[in-house]
């Protein structure tokens, strides 16, 4: 089987400087103001370059998302303490839940969007598996009781974009009061029986 193309160093650099202003733009001003053109302004490149790059608005969405996704999954995986290696079990988890909150509080509509435009894969497809390992691995650590897979999948149900921004928008709660009920059913699912 050939090997995929590797991406050149200069082309990686310029599609991270993309995706980092893409990532501010949506935080700043939200997703329904993510343009091509308004991206390839505040980037200080040509709007061809955005549209090779991306195709449409729509991969763009898609790549945006991956690379928010990936910089969450080093953070846990990689970062430090407590959302990284090097705290207690409980405490990563409590961290990697409040991380989530932020991100979907600032990047939710696109959070949103990736969840209903895949919502029968959305249980197959590699962000989550990789986020329901992980709280699996951290139940597992903490000694909590019951089957840790499917305490992971019913931990992260709460965390899903629909639900938190319907929270957020329509019921008006806060993340705040969001993070700490999410945390109060997290340690109940950890207390040992």
């Amino acid at each position: 089987m050939p090997a995929a193309p590797v991406e050149r160093a200069d082309a990686a650099r310029n599609r991270r400087l993309l995706l980092d202003t893409a990532q501010r733009l949506v935080r700043d001003e939200g997703v329904r103001n993510l343009t091509m053109d308004e991206l390839a302004r505040r980037a200080g490149v040509g709007k061809g370059t955005v549209f090779r790059r991306f195709g449409n608005r729509s991969g763009l969405l898609v790549a945006l998302l991956d690379h928010s996704e990936q910089k969450f999954q080093g953070a846990f995986l990689f970062g430090p303490p407590p959302l990284g290696p090097g705290a207690p079990p409980v405490q990563r988890l409590l961290a990697f839940g409040r991380a989530r909150l932020l991100d979907i509080e600032v990047e939710g509509e696109l959070h949103r969007a990736a969840e209903l435009g895949e919502a029968e894969q959305r249980y197959r497809n590699p962000p989550y598996n990789v986020s329901r390992v992980h709280v699996t691995t951290l139940l597992r650590e903490a000694g909590a009781p019951g089957d840790p897979r499917l305490l992971a999948d019913a931990l992260l149900a709460p965390l899903a974009a629909a639900l938190v921004m319907h929270q957020l928008h329509d019921l008006e709660y806060t993340r705040d009061e969001i993070a700490d009920n999410w945390e109060t059913l997290a340690r109940r699912v950890c207390v040992p029986e």
